[in-house]
Order: structure tokens, then sequence, then C-alpha cells
């Protein structure tokens, strides 16, 4: 009879410690290689979609992406103009993100990080290739649904005239910092959509919140994002405001390339610092 009971004993020990292992991994937050192998295989997925998913992927993303300048726009046209009005109507900003990167759609931004993990370890032309072919078919059809977008606001009365003039002002204001300062701009930007990617893996139930309030931040700080900035520019292109000369080389250029040093030169090899050692030694 002792036997048995021990035997019991032993085994509600045992199945006790398993719970608790259980209950400890779950809380315990994923270590930065995890994460790293977590984005690392997201993109070498994107890096092998077809070419007509990339585009249709990324023309929705630029569509979607105006809801950010939209809900803007409209806190900025009902909200009473106040001191604090600022901070509130930038959490408008933060709505065409939760849909692009909730809805998993590709916007160029998030493949600065993404896409870049994998070549780090392959260290190949190949990949090199393979990324530089997604980034330019996805920035592309960002900047082709950014104009779309901007066409039904501005062509079309999708949008109440009461709102246009607060789209307008929003757009006269991204796109008139100058080169120098648009590029300065663009790299605080860069850095927090990848910081957005590297967390996401861990926030779980709370991925809305952390796109909310990180998003909410690029606002806040008057940053610049390129597919954001896409829409604005096209808006200021289509009413006649901005030449197609002084958006490419004024705007365009400057805001992508400084969203590629944050995203890419600034975090992503701080990222990959974290977890340099660790990766070569499993290969």
């Amino acid at each position: 009879m002792a036997p048995l009971i021990h035997r019991k004993v032993s085994k509600k020990k045992q199945d006790d410690t398993q719970a608790e292992e259980k209950s400890v991994s779950e809380a315990t937050a994923l270590s930065p290689r995890l994460i790293y192998e977590v984005i690392r295989r997201e993109g070498e997925e994107e890096l092998a979609r077809s070419k007509r998913s990339l585009i249709w992927s990324g023309v929705a993303a630029g569509v979607m992406i105006s809801l950010s300048v939209l809900g803007e726009a409209i806190f900025r046209t009902y909200l009473p103009d106040t001191e604090y009005r600022f901070l509130i109507e930038n959490l408008g900003y933060s709505l065409g993100f939760l849909a692009v990167i909730m809805g998993r759609m590709q916007l160029f931004t998030e493949n600065t990080i993404t896409t870049v993990l994998p070549i780090m370890r392959a260290r190949s032309w190949v990949s090199f290739y393979s990324m530089m072919r997604l980034w330019g078919i996805v920035l592309s059809a960002n900047v082709v649904g950014a104009f779309a977008a901007a066409m039904l606001f501005m062509w079309t009365p999708a949008i109440s005239p009461d709102i246009v003039p607060a789209i307008l002002e929003l757009s006269e204001h991204a796109t008139g910092l100058g080169t120098y300062e648009s590029f300065w701009r663009a790299i605080p930007a860069g850095v927090i959509v990848a910081l957005i990617v590297w967390m996401l893996p861990q926030a779980d139930e709370t991925s809305f919140f952390l796109i909310l309030v990180f998003t909410w931040l690029i606002a806040a700080g008057d940053f610049a994002h390129i597919v954001a900035g896409s829409v604005e520019m096209a808006v200021m292109i289509l009413v006649g405001e901005l030449g197609l000369g002084t958006a490419v080389f004024g705007f365009f250029i400057p805001v992508l390339v400084g969203n590629i040093v944050g995203g890419t030169i600034i975090f992503t090899l701080v990222a990959w610092g974290q977890v340099r050692d660790e990766v070569e030694e499993e290969n």
C-alpha cells in the first residue's frame, strides 16, 4: 500500500512540476534569438511570394494607409481648437497602420527589417536581389495605392467638403519640410516601424495597442513616413500645389532614404548584433 501511495505522490509532484514549467514558459518573454527567428521566417515567406500577390497586397496597403490621413483630418476638423487637440488628432494617424499591419498587407517600411534579416544570415547576391525585387514591387504598389486613395479624396464627392481643407493642410505641412529636414524626420519613423515589427511576436493580445501607441508617436513627433506621406504627396500633386520634380527630389527620395536608414541601417543592424553570435553558432 505504501509504495502505491508513494507513486501517487510522486506522480502528483511530477504533474505539478510540469504545470509549473508550462506556466513559467508561457510567462517568459521571447528571447531576442526567437524573435529574430520568427521575423526571419516571415521574411522568407514574403520573399517567396509571387509578384502578383505582392502587387495586390502592396496596392491594398497604399489605399488603406490613407486612413491615417483621413482619420487625422477628421479629428482636426471636428475637435475644438485647443492646445491639446494636436495630441488627440494624431490618434487618427494610427488608423491606416492598424488596418495595414493587422490586415497583413505589404507595407514597404515593414520590409526594411522583415526581408533584411534573412539575407543577414544567407549573405548571398541571390538573396540580396530577391530583397531588392520585393522592395521595388512593394514600394511601387504602395505608391499606386496611395495615388488611388488621393484621387478618391480629391476628385470624387466621397469625402465631405468639410474635411477636405484639413487634408490639404496636413498634406501641405508633410510635403513642405524641405529635402534636408524630410530626410532626418524620416529616420525616427523608420526606426519606430521596425521596432513595431520586432515587438509584435511578443505582443499577442496587445498588438492593437502596440501599433496604436507607436504609430501615434510617429505623428505626434512629426516624423515622416514614405507610404502615408505618399498619400499627402499625391494630394498636393493632384491639386497642382506640388510639382513632380519637387515631389520626387524634395520629398519622396529623402523620406525613402531616411526610412531605410532608420529601419535597416540603424534598427535592423542593432537587432542583428543581439543575435548574431547565437545564430552563427547554430550554423
